[in-house]
């Protein structure tokens, strides 16, 4: 007894198998050949609108050159967008700057004022203590006489006078200071808005250069295809 059995294969049954499938592939083929669909008969029409071929590839250029445009429009405006800001920075940065070094000076001219005053009212000191001493010892003095002494002494006049003057001279130099500060904020100002307006001028002046060549650069290009164009037959 072997593992399997062999069924010896049943011929008129694998016949008629076969033929029955014969007959319905015939008639599967029969039937395509009966249906099969005809000729289509469309009634010829005019397509593509109103415009003609030509029309329609220069409009299509435009669009092209038109989108390429916006494109580095949109760069250029990013790139002078950044360049802006990079100036903003840049003068916000010596605006810094330059009001540190302006405080430092003021602090520096404060400090000179200061030392001066001191030096001066020192010197008013030690001048009013000489000019007492002078007016106190003068009339106990044999080798000088006054003549005909009025109601002030000639040194209190003197000394009245010498202060005067030094303040005065004091008085006139802070105006002078003061106005030489107005004039340098001025005139800083007037070159700070000269740069800006140079500044705006010159990115105005290259913004319609590149428009300018741009256009002229597309008006070329348009030119030899307006020059002739294939009409369509449609």
């Amino acid at each position: 007894v072997g593992p399997y059995v062999l069924v010896t294969p049943n011929e008129t049954r694998r016949k008629q198998l076969q033929q029955i499938a014969k007959k319905e592939l015939d008639d599967l083929e029969q039937w395509k050949k009966e249906h099969k669909p005809g000729p289509i008969t469309l009634v010829p029409q005019r397509l593509g609108g109103n415009e003609s071929e030509a029309q329609v590839r220069q409009k299509q250029q435009m669009i092209l050159m038109q989108s390429k445009y916006q494109k580095k429009h949109k760069r250029e405006e990013y790139v002078k967008a950044k360049q802006a800001a990079e100036e903003a920075e840049i003068m916000k940065k010596k605006a810094i700057q330059r009001e540190k070094a302006e405080r430092l000076e003021v602090k520096k001219r404060q400090e000179e004022t200061q030392r001066r005053e001191m030096l001066l009212e020192d010197q008013n000191y030690k001048t009013n203590e000489l000019l007492n001493r002078l007016d106190v010892g003068l009339p106990k003095s044999d080798s000088c006489q006054i003549a005909n002494p009025g109601p002030e002494s000639t040194a209190w006049k003197r000394s009245h006078a010498y202060k005067q003057a030094l303040k005065e001279d004091e008085n006139r130099r802070l105006e002078e200071m003061k106005q030489e500060q107005q004039r340098k904020a001025e005139l800083m100002e007037f070159k700070q808005k000269q740069e800006d307006e140079t500044r705006t001028r010159a990115l105005k002046n290259e913004q319609r250069r590149v428009n300018n060549a741009f256009l002229d650069r597309l008006q070329n290009q348009i030119q030899p295809n307006s020059i002739y164009q294939p009409g369509y037959t449609g």
